[in-house]
């Protein structure tokens, strides 16, 4: 069976063009198979997008896990100013998110390959992310403790998760790990927490 978060190159193709509005800013994306929420944009990542606090200090923030690049084009769009990376394992997604930075006239956003931060070697304001629950807990995990070495002094990690899934352990382990953890929504069952560096 094929997963989201790994390159299955047998995968047919069936491209199609999903419609999202953030913050007032209307978005396009291709979405196709073989990636997360191909029929359309994941509740999870819609309630993590309505409830970021992107402050003006945040000039460079981080998509870990990226999928067809939905938070970070909605980031790169609203936020022309803010410098926008954008990650996936998933070689499809890479193309896709490329293809919708070009799409959506995107000048500050770049995507590449990267298996968690493994091709990351940059710091950041901002790191945003739908981990990839399917993958494990600590895939999950990594995103929290290997994001806190790639933020800067005073930077961010906002994640989403469903309680089923595991977020009050998650919760305790960004406790853990950053020292500070605050839910900042709950929407039918799904957490948004976030922590400072």
């Amino acid at each position: 069976m094929s997963h989201y978060y790994i390159n299955d190159k047998t995968l047919g193709t069936n491209k199609k063009k999903l419609k999202y509005t953030y913050l007032g800013v209307d978005i396009e994306v291709f979405s196709d198979l073989g990636v997360f929420s191909k029929e359309r944009i994941d509740f999870g990542t819609n309630v993590l997008l309505n409830n970021l606090d992107v402050s003006e200090t945040a000039k460079t923030i981080l998509d870990v896990g990226c999928g067809y690049g939905i938070i970070g084009i909605s980031l790169g769009k609203k936020f022309p100013e803010k410098n926008i990376t954008m990650i996936d394992v998933n070689e499809r997604c890479i193309e896709l998110a490329d293809a919708n930075i070009k799409l959506n006239c995107l000048k500050n956003a770049k995507c590449f390959f990267s298996n968690l931060y493994s091709n990351v070697s940059d710091k950041f304001d901002m790191i945003v992310s739908n981990p990839p629950i399917r993958a494990g807990k600590e895939v999950v995990f990594s995103v929290i403790r290997d994001g806190y070495l790639h933020l800067n002094e005073n930077g961010s990690i906002w994640v989403v998760i469903q309680k089923k899934q595991g977020a009050p352990s998650l919760e305790k382990f960004m406790e853990d790990v950053f020292g500070n953890v605050r839910i900042v929504a709950k929407e039918k069952g799904y957490y948004i927490l976030t922590s400072k560096k």
